[in-house]
């Protein structure tokens, strides 16, 4: 018996880094996976190393008919969905006086306003699965403030408080809505950044959490495990925010 045997888990940003390490991990644990990217090629790899327990489905997660196609498309192959993972999120670096509307907007646009569409995309579907957990991708940006990417830290803060509503409007429907503070982890977003790798080496563990250490807390709140948590913060840093 798998950990998520009954599980149909939407994971966005799903084609690569933790997107892609929380698709395999649920899989392997019985989950079936909708794994929804722009990144069509790379998505489609991903689905196809998992094999049947795997769909790929393009997404842009700003548009809101788009997750409107997903989740029906989603449904019709492996039946109501149960678990969404709100992974999909971008960075844009500049100080504040150098950051452009656009580039701001675009971060948000992403980060926050996806996170927003695809939680009310899914709740239809929850309802009919009778049980649901939304887990939300924020940050330790979204805890605590870093200089040059004011865009990623507003977005990461919203997801925290938008979590906590959310929490507690689905609560009655049996949908459980989580945030996860990750810190600086091993992707291609962070691997050649010199910032990143300083953080790191500051931690009192001192070295980037590996995607699979992450692909762990996400499966422990998508399974039934996790049943008596929601609206709650789950922080995987490190120990950065504790000094």
């Amino acid at each position: 018996m798998g950990r998520v045997d009954d599980k149909h888990v939407v994971i966005t940003g799903g084609a690569r880094g933790m997107g892609a390490a929380f698709a395999r991990r649920l899989a392997a644990e019985g989950a079936r996976v909708t794994i929804a990217d722009v990144l069509v090629e790379p998505g489609r790899a991903v689905a196809a190393e998992i094999g049947d327990a795997a769909l790929f489905l393009p997404l842009d997660v700003t548009d809101e008919g788009d997750w409107t196609t997903v989740i029906a498309t989603a449904e019709a192959r492996f039946g109501p969905v149960s678990g969404l993972v709100n992974n999909a999120g971008i960075v844009h670096v500049d100080p504040i006086e150098k950051l452009s509307e656009a580039d701001y907007r675009r971060v948000v646009d992403v980060n926050q306003v996806g996170v927003f569409l695809g939680m009310k995309a899914v709740i239809g579907s929850m309802r009919r699965a009778g049980v649901g957990s939304i887990v939300n991708i924020s940050s330790t940006g979204g805890l605590i403030g870093y200089a040059d990417i004011l865009g990623y830290v507003a977005s990461k803060w919203a997801v925290r408080g938008m979590t906590k509503t959310a929490a507690q409007e689905l609560a009655a429907d049996n949908i459980r809505v989580n945030s996860v503070h990750p810190g600086i982890v091993a992707t291609e977003m962070t691997a050649a950044s010199d910032r990143s790798r300083s953080i790191a080496a500051t931690q009192p563990i001192a070295r980037p959490a590996t995607p699979e250490e992450l692909a762990n807390l996400v499966l422990f709140l998508i399974s039934d495990e996790s049943s008596y948590s929601t609206g709650a913060e789950f922080v995987a840093d490190g120990g950065f925010t504790t000094q």
